[in-house]
């Protein structure tokens, strides 16, 4: 990239975002990801390519050289998306309207991480590198909470100094400076099938079952404190004239901190049913741990914050409620600065777009951390 103008990187963006790539169609995810290798291997990156596990896409890593030895900066990106295929042919279509710009993980987050590879891209064109080196690490997995990338995330980011994530930016630019913890659990009841009219004195009911159970859930939620326990999925029984034999529920669980989230997994795991004809059972699931403010995280803050001063824009920083896959990097005590990427709005909706005005600013941020960071 000769120019590092909006409407270069707009280009480079578009490129990504034509290529719709759902986490649940591996072929396409990577496409997306031959499309990035391709870019960064025309710099000079070393690419790694590893074969997808579980049914998912394929993981890349890319090395670019610095001009220093030892560890480096990570950059670590998702390219899939919680859109299907289709949204781009029809309520999502790649279209700019004044300042925003549409199109599926536009903003969620093909757009930020499309700002990291213009900034590399546009530091080779100029002759220079980075002060140190840099891995771009893409996984095909994240909107599913990462379950065949994590471990070698953090195998990969034990090697770096930094890490840097180009997830979209929060609350009108803020770069993220921790997240909370997200924990799902799984919910099983199971009780004794009946007659609901000639026999229902015989059944013992799963779905009422969980009904108690979800309320007690449920009333764990304490927002004071940040802990927000959710039953987003409730599922259960065959049919309205058979007292129900199963029951399944799914809970996704907010906390700010570790001890906020071994309370809570100890107040779920001691769950038990109110009727003992019924069997009850919790099972954790996905888990990605809190990234909490660390002295380190707000010293590699601060460093951004300085230089996006001298760019021209003051970002500012918040806590977020969702998770990234930088949960895992921070929870590791590696530096990590989050929310880099784009700004704009509707993360997951047919409203998803970034704003164009945040385009070059961001990526001369991206740009400025690979020359400074040591």
């Amino acid at each position: 990239m000769q120019t590092l103008t909006a409407e270069a990187i707009l280009e480079l963006i578009r490129s990504w975002v034509e290529i719709e790539s759902p986490t649940n169609a591996p072929d396409r995810v990577n496409a997306v990801l031959d499309l990035c290798a391709e870019q960064l291997s025309a710099i000079g990156g070393g690419v790694d390519r590893r074969s997808g596990t579980e049914g998912l896409g394929d993981i890349l890593v890319v090395r670019i050289p610095g001009e220093r030895n030892g560890p480096g900066v990570m950059v670590l990106g998702h390219v899939d998306t919680v859109h299907q295929v289709g949204a781009l042919a029809g309520p999502l279509a790649f279209r700019r309207e004044g300042d925003r710009v549409c199109g599926p993980g536009i903003y969620d987050m093909k757009g930020g991480n499309c700002l990291a590879v213009a900034a590399l891209q546009h530091l080779a064109a100029t002759g220079r590198r980075p002060k140190l080196g840099v891995t771009v690490m893409m996984v095909p997995d994240e909107e599913i909470g990462s379950p065949s990338s994590r471990a070698q995330i953090e195998a990969e980011a034990a090697r770096c100094k930094y890490v840097l994530v180009p997830e979209p930016s929060g609350e009108g630019g803020k770069l993220t400076t921790g997240r909370y913890g997200i924990a799902r659990y799984h919910l099983r009841t199971r009780g004794r099938p009946a007659h609901a009219g000639a026999n229902h004195q015989d059944g013992r009911s799963a779905i009422r079952e969980m009904a108690h159970q979800i309320l007690a859930v449920e009333a764990m939620t304490d927002c004071d404190r940040g802990i927000t326990l959710n039953v987003g999925n409730i599922r259960g029984g065959t049919h309205e004239n058979v007292v129900p034999v199963d029951c399944e529920a799914k809970v996704l669980a907010l906390v700010p901190d570790v001890a906020a989230e071994a309370e809570v997994r100890t107040r779920l795991l001691a769950l038990r049913a109110t009727d003992p004809n019924i069997e009850f059972e919790v099972t954790p699931g996905l888990f990605r741990p809190p990234f909490e403010m660390t002295p380190a995280n707000r010293s590699l803050y601060e460093r951004a914050r300085d230089l996006a001063r001298e760019i021209g824009f003051d970002p500012g920083w918040r806590y977020a409620g969702g998770g990234s896959d930088g949960n895992f990097t921070g929870a590791l005590g590696i530096p990590t600065l989050d929310g880099l990427g784009v700004i704009g709005n509707g993360a997951h909706t047919l409203e998803e777009h970034l704003l164009f005005s945040s385009l070059e600013p961001r990526a001369r941020l991206f740009e400025r951390l690979f020359e400074t960071l040591d």
